[in-house]
């Protein structure tokens, strides 16, 4: 029994389906969500000639996960790179967009000749940048902030005109509380191997280039989606799974029943599994678990989760007068704005609007802006209105306004994080037949999330395998 249909729990039953069929395992796959649709944050409005994300409008591809599920359900020949032509991406400064220097990879650059022309950084600022280089490295190993890190090797500058924009923009978190280990892994990894970050990027840009010039062939893009848009994925793994999918079913408690499992539902029903994965978010699984491990509840209950919204906005491409060519834009929390980025997804990828058309969308909402959520839909959209004008110089009414909200939708990975999900690991290890899963542990994005289901997944199945 899978509780939760978001992608973690979509990719959980698919691969027990594939573990069973491979195996000749004789293996019921029932999956229960609490909604009237499956696929979580992955939602695509398909509507005259837009293909409108209303979630997440992409995956980093250097994660396989994603990938090589869309490959085994057959969608290899839908996967598209992002459009390389329109691959810059901007800054809000003083009220106004800046190009982020090329090279600057969240909070660090492989170069400081772009950062040094940029207008980006104050003098100081640039001077402090160039220092990096000479700063000694962290020698503790505890977890540390965002804001700790970047001021400590980069300085104030960078945190609160890029780097918290840029990790506001995945993690909409607070950078005095969001980890470093758990969300950067590879930035504390550059300190404690090459002693700075920018020696780091630059072995890292060198590495890449090395082996690109070995393989032969299409290089894909960091980033990829589906022609049809994300849904495609939730879309034909719900198709493989049909009526193995329950909806409308709300777990709110479980039980030993034997040797298997007794699920209580909302609605008063209770269903019995020899097996489950919890694929809910941490809240949800906290209530689910108290009662069978209730330290674990704690400790998941702990994790805290923000709200954000997507409000996607068409326009014909005449109503701007000469709108960014990026696939983007991020609004540092220091510009007191009331978005805190915004994308461009027809310059993004192709076909994602029809011809003088152009799709853009803006983020609401998250940890540092959680009053924007209290806005009514249309006082939404007249907010971001107001930005665009500001910014683009867009004063068009648009054609398709959509507003999509995701209440405690993204998990806070803050300091600490990674040892408070070692923790939880352990416990459920040693609960006989389940398993956790979902965006709230070790990583948030698709590809994580996908891996996190799938081995969920491999580990039931193993001990279903042996007690059988």
């Amino acid at each position: 029994m899978i509780i939760g249909g978001g992608i973690s729990g979509l990719a959980a039953a698919y691969r027990l389906r594939e573990l069973a069929a491979a195996r000749e395992f004789p293996l019921e796959v029932k999956l229960l969500e609490r909604s009237a649709r499956c696929g979580g944050a992955l939602e695509t409005i398909r509507r005259d000639g837009f293909v409108i994300e209303t979630g997440a409008d992409s995956f980093i591809s250097e994660k396989r996960a994603c990938a090589e599920l869309a490959a085994r359900l057959g969608l290899g020949a839908e996967l598209i790179p992002t459009r390389e032509i329109y691959r810059k991406t901007f800054v809000v400064r003083a009220g106004r967009l800046v190009e982020i220097p090329a090279g600057f990879s969240l909070l660090a650059p492989a170069h400081l000749g772009p950062v040094l022309r940029s207008q980006l950084f104050s003098p100081l600022g640039k001077i402090r940048i160039a220092m990096e280089p000479y700063i000694a490295a962290r020698t503790s190993d505890d977890d540390e902030s965002l804001d700790s890190f970047v001021t400590r090797r980069l300085g104030r500058e960078v945190l609160d005109r890029v780097a918290q924009a840029l990790a506001g923009g995945i993690y909409t978190a607070d950078p005095k509380r969001l980890s470093m280990a758990a969300t950067m892994p590879r930035f504390v990894e550059m300190e404690r191997r090459h002693g700075s970050v920018v020696k780091g990027m630059r072995a890292a840009e060198n590495a890449r280039a090395a082996q690109s010039s070995d393989v032969s062939g299409a290089r894909w893009s960091l980033f990829q989606s589906f022609k049809n848009g994300m849904a495609t994925l939730p879309e034909a793994l719900a198709a493989r799974l049909g009526e193995s999918i329950r909806k409308g079913a709300d777990v709110v408690g479980m039980s030993r029943n034997g040797n298997g499992w007794r699920l209580a539902l909302a609605s008063a029903d209770s269903i019995d599994a020899d097996a489950v994965i919890c694929a809910a978010p941490a809240y949800a699984a906290a209530r689910i678990v108290a009662a069978i491990a209730p330290d674990t509840a704690k400790i998941l209950g702990a994790i805290s989760y923000a709200s954000a919204a997507t409000v996607n906005l068409t326009f014909r491409a005449s109503d701007f007068d000469g709108p960014p060519r990026a696939f983007g834009f991020v609004v540092p929390a220091s510009e007191h704005r009331r978005i805190i980025a915004g994308s461009f997804s027809s310059f993004k990828f192709e076909g994602r609007a029809p011809a003088g058309a152009i799709l853009a969308r803006a983020f609401v909402g998250g940890e540092m802006s959680r009053a924007m959520m209290s806005l009514s839909d249309d006082e939404m959209v007249a907010a971001v209105r107001d930005e665009f004008r500001a910014l683009l110089g867009v004063s068009a009414a648009p054609g398709i306004a959509e507003v999509r909200r995701w209440p405690d939708s993204m998990p806070q990975y803050e300091v600490g994080h990674l040892a408070r999900v070692a923790e939880i690991e352990r416990v459920v290890a040693e609960i006989p037949s389940f398993a956790i899963a979902g965006a709230a542990y070790r990583g948030v994005g698709i590809p994580d999330c996908v891996r996190s289901g799938e081995d969920a997944a491999d580990a039931v199945f193993a001990k279903l395998a042996t007690t059988k």
